[in-house]
């Protein structure tokens, strides 16, 4: 696209400073959110300061191309979606001022992220009220743009009331200040020419001769008429003009923000919650009128659906003896009730309250704040967890955030499930009952055109059942596509708001389509915008079911986290790349396969199919394979296994480089190695082998072989010495399942763990190192990886089948007995953690008590690991307790290094970035323990420091 190229090149020679994206790749990745819609961009602009912005604005203005502001991309109705040029704060204007404790003020960045803005001021005990369920990745300018509340807003109010001044581009590039003002000085603005004063002349008409049909047309609810708020912008009793409000929920229609000061509030120091189960959505429903007396904080509401499919989420396991067990009946609801206040006493009141009201449930008081934490977390990925009941149907978000009065909630609802079960639609319920918001999604499959068809009347239908109760269609979502219905909220003041669209943005180039457009121009239907399922019902069902995780994925955005402590996704945290996330690589796997399901494809269509495998096989090449994507995002969008199909798939059309037919054979040569290490370590470590290794191969650090004396390690296990043991023998015998990598690399570390076990008290046995494949999986090569996972898998069942135990050394080759080879060959064998069972031996009274003389220790885990066993390094602080020693699980996430990855000439920063990330700061000295045999190898790369293996300590203190 010329007109774009050029852009690019003008912005380049201007000094823009940012980035700039225009390749399919990048296009395709920013054309979904968290919604129905599919909108390719374009291009991407990145900018990195303010100035970026005014530019953009500046030299965009002869083009004849759109400007769409993105913050976070989590909006559920197509916000930020557009096919002009999208403005992409998250990557670089993340930048946070001051904190004024004076003011309570604090200046920040749109691409700041609301935990990340949280965790800046907590040092202060201050926080930012709105708290919506994506705090991990929406950011501050997102907010702004929708307006956005969430939980507590019956208390704390919603964005806008905590916006202190915008400091914004207007569209034709005038950099202004919004601020509240007198009247006075508001006129005297008016009275001046150019856009400032265009701007200030109409709102002050509109606000002046149409006070009646305003406060008529706005709802008196917290969840009040948000983008273009009219009610808001004057306050006559205190001559105050501010048009911040009508900024504040316009979605980037009216100007592009580009600094936003805030109003923050003090942080309570105490909470608690209140889990309040029922019978039936209903009671729960019209309970919450009568706990609402109790004034807590919050009230949610969940229904079974979330609650059922939150039994498969890794988060149940933390939260499922808070909730209760249901054997008192099933549970078709949950009230959660949080109280919070800066001393006991205060909550304690509350809860008495709520307990003489008597709620129509069961409940459970909630007070540790760790616990109440995992409790929110459970209700905060209520909207990823709906996208992830099976088969094809996924609750899908466009009539989600309706709001009424509160005391309308249960009979309104009472309709909304009337006209959805109407329809044959199952659906699940969520949300914010105390202010009257529910989340509603229904669960459709639109990749069939037929359901898709219901998007029409069910949205209609749904608009006028809100309006109908006093409410909106919209309660803090925002409207995006949902812009249609704009005429039927606001009636006759729908024109003001597109006489205000028509001063801020005349020539309609600020995310058009949305909210009004000026007179004579129209704003986009939700039926005129490209479904996703519209391009997904054109892949073939091979691939549908072979990436049906990338088609699963609804775009919640998950992993775009912001805290570098979340496990998830180490290679877009260290880039802020997009398409290096779960989502990204989704959004390609999901477009390429569909082309690559075309049989006979045009020129046209090879020719974007061959660019689009080329972009998704850059995507995934650095992808680390640490399987958090595989539990962490709701949806479960398994990068790891998708990324091995699409190998297979992209190399059989194309020569494989030598290195793959090498490093294919690289377990073999371990193998040989282990038997001559010595030798093995001159000739691998010589220079020239260094060099050739980075220039033919393109590895560099990799480690020095260190394997055990055969002397040292356990015995060889066999079936046939297990059969002649007695029943008792065997439950008393441990297996240790070594892998190639600890065996060549780090294998004193299987006598180490054989020693500990034999002083538990168990017989110990070893299977000796055999070939994993895990790099032919990695590389594609699914027939050779299938053979060895029938083999290893036929092995190991065999010994399992007798009752002796099975431990491995490292989760990341343990865990591929219940994934990799329970994918090729749906078998299933549990390879424990070494931590499960030595706390078993802890808890049994196996070791007599130590104490032992050392410094406090920090457990580092293994990103996989952590990933798929997150109760390990509590095993592992409870095991090392057991013989003296203290250690404290410490929140990391990837280390960058994740088997060959960090040895990879080409992944150099990229590694270390990750590294830097979370690692480089828990590793400054030697008190340090870590599982993961990728961890330590890259420790001690980068830091000179090898972490000890917890089980290495123990064996220590056991030897005196």
């Amino acid at each position: 696209m010329v007109v774009v190229a050029n852009l690019l090149r003008r912005l380049d020679q201007a000094g823009f400073a940012g980035d700039a994206e225009d390749g399919i790749g990048a296009r395709q990745v920013a054309s979904t959110d968290n919604s129905i819609y599919q909108v390719r961009p374009a291009a991407i602009v990145y900018p990195r300061t303010g100035d970026d912005v005014t530019l953009l604005v500046r030299t965009l203005a002869d083009t004849g191309l759109s400007l769409t502001p993105r913050g976070g991309n989590t909006g559920t109705n197509g916000q930020s979606l557009n096919d002009g040029i999208i403005v992409d704060f998250a990557r670089h204007m993340r930048g946070i001022g001051a904190f004024d404790p004076d003011t309570n003020t604090v200046t920040v960045e749109p691409g700041v992220v609301l935990d990340q803005l949280n965790a800046f001021l907590k040092p202060h005990g201050r926080f930012f009220p709105p708290m919506v369920s994506t705090a991990s990745r929406a950011t501050i300018g997102g907010m702004v743009a929708t307006d956005a509340s969430g939980k507590g807003s019956r208390r704390w109010g919603k964005t806008s009331d905590y916006i202190v001044a915008l400091d914004v581009t207007l569209s034709d590039g005038t950099p202004w200040r919004a601020e509240p003002m007198t009247r006075a000085d508001a006129e005297a603005i008016a009275a001046g020419s150019g856009i400032v004063a265009d701007i200030h002349r109409e709102a002050l008409r509109i606000v002046t001769d149409r006070t009646d049909d305003i406060a008529a047309t706005f709802p008196e609810m917290n969840r009040g008429l948000t983008g273009y708020n009219l009610q808001k912008t004057w306050d006559a009793p205190a001559d105050r003009f501010f048009l911040g409000f009508l900024l504040a929920g316009s979605e980037g229609t009216l100007a592009i923000t580009r600094s936003i000061t805030l109003r923050v509030a003090h942080k309570p120091k105490k909470r608690a919650l209140a889990v309040i189960r029922y019978a039936a959505f209903d009671t729960a429903m019209r309970d919450v009128q009568r706990l609402i007396s109790a004034d807590p904080v919050a009230i949610e509401i969940l229904d079974d659906k979330v609650l059922g499919v939150a039994r498969s989420d890794i988060i149940w396991a933390s939260v499922e003896g808070l909730l209760g067990s249901g054997g008192d009946g099933p549970v078709a609801a949950m009230n959660f009730v949080e109280f919070t206040a800066d001393d006991d006493a205060t909550i304690d009141a509350g809860l008495a309250t709520l307990a003489a009201i008597g709620p129509q449930g069961d409940m459970r008081i909630i007070r540790d704040d760790a616990a109440i934490g995992q409790l929110w977390t459970l209700r905060e990925k209520s909207v990823g967890l709906l996208a992830r009941l099976g088969g094809a149907r996924q609750g899908i978000p466009f009539v989600e955030d309706t709001a009424v009065p509160p005391e309308k909630l249960a009979d309104f609802v009472a309709e909304f499930r009337a006209l959805l079960d109407g329809h044959g639609l199952n659906y699940g319920m969520f949300g914010h009952a105390d202010v009257g918001c529910l989340h509603v999604r229904p669960f459709l499959d639109l990749r069939d055109p037929a359901q898709a068809a219901l998007i029409r009347p069910i949205s209609d239908a749904v608009a006028q059942l809100t309006k109908s109760y006093g409410g909106l269609l919209w309660g803090e979502h925002g409207r995006g596509y949902r812009g249609e219905f704009s005429p039927l909220f606001f009636g006759n003041l729908y024109p003001e708001l597109q006489a205000l669209k028509a001063a801020f943005d005349p020539h309609n180039r600020l995310n058009p389509g949305k909210l009004a457009a000026p007179a004579g121009q129209v704003i986009d239907r939700i039926d005129g915008v490209p479904l996703r399922g519209e391009a997904d019902r054109h892949i073939d069902a091979v691939r549908s079911e072979d990436f049906d995780r990338a088609v699963a994925c609804n775009g919640n955005g998950a992993c775009f986290a912001w805290d570098s402590l979340d496990v998830m996704c180490p290679s877009y945290k260290a880039t802020r790349d997009r398409a290096q996330s779960p989502k990204g690589r989704a959004s390609l796997l999901r477009a390429w396969a569909r082309l690559d399901s075309i049989e006979r494809p045009t020129p046209a269509e090879a020719a974007e199919r061959d660019a689009l495998a080329a972009d998704t096989q850059a995507s995934l090449a650095t992808c680390l394979s640490c399987k958090a994507c595989t539990t962490l995002c709701p949806v479960k969008v398994d990068v790891p296994t998708m990324k091995s199909r699409f190998a297979e798939r992209y190399w059989a059309k194309r020569a494989r480089p030598l290195r793959h037919r090498l490093i294919a054979q690289m377990e073999s040569m371990l193998a040989a190695a282990r038997a001559l290490p010595g030798i093995a370590n001159r000739v691998a470590g010589s220079d020239r082998a260094q060099a050739m290794l980075e220039r033919r191969l393109g590895y560099v650090d990799l480690p020095a072989f260190a394997v055990a004396d055969p002397r040292t390690l356990p015995p060889i296990a066999s079936p046939a010495a297990i059969k002649a043991l007695s029943p008792e023998a065997r439950a008393n015998t441990v297996v240790l399942v070594e892998d190639s990598f600890t065996a060549s690399f780090d294998g004193p570390l299987a006598a180490a763990a054989g020693r500990v076990l034999t002083a538990c008290g168990y017989d110990v046995l070893r299977l000796p190192p055999r070939s994993n494949g895990k790099v032919l999986h990695l590389l594609g090569m699914r027939d050779r990886f299938a053979r060895i996972a029938r083999k290893r898998m036929a092995e190991v069942r065999a010994l399992a089948d007798l009752g002796v135990r099975l431990a491995g050394l490292d989760a990341a080759t343990a865990l591929m007995f219940t994934q990799e080879f329970a994918e090729m060959t749906g078998d299933s064998v549990d390879v424990a953690g070494l931590e499960t069972v030595l706390a078993d031996a802890v808890r049994q009274g196996r070791i007599a008590a130590t104490a032992a003389t050392l410094p406090p220790q920090r457990l580092l885990g293994h990103c996989t690991e952590q990933a798929l066993r997150p109760q390990a390094l509590s095993l592992w602080a409870e095991t090392l307790a057991g013989f003296g020693i203290t250690a404290a699980p410490t929140k990391t996430g990837c280390c960058g290094m994740a088997g060959l990855f960090g040895h990879e000439a080409a992944n150099q920063k990229l590694s270390r970035d990750i590294f830097a990330l979370s690692w480089s700061q828990v590793t400054q000295d030697d008190a340090m323990l870590a599982t993961g045999f990728s961890c330590r190898c890259q420790t001690k790369r980068l830091t000179g420091r090898r972490p000890l293996h917890p089980v290495e300590l123990i064996d220590r203190v056991l030897a005196g």
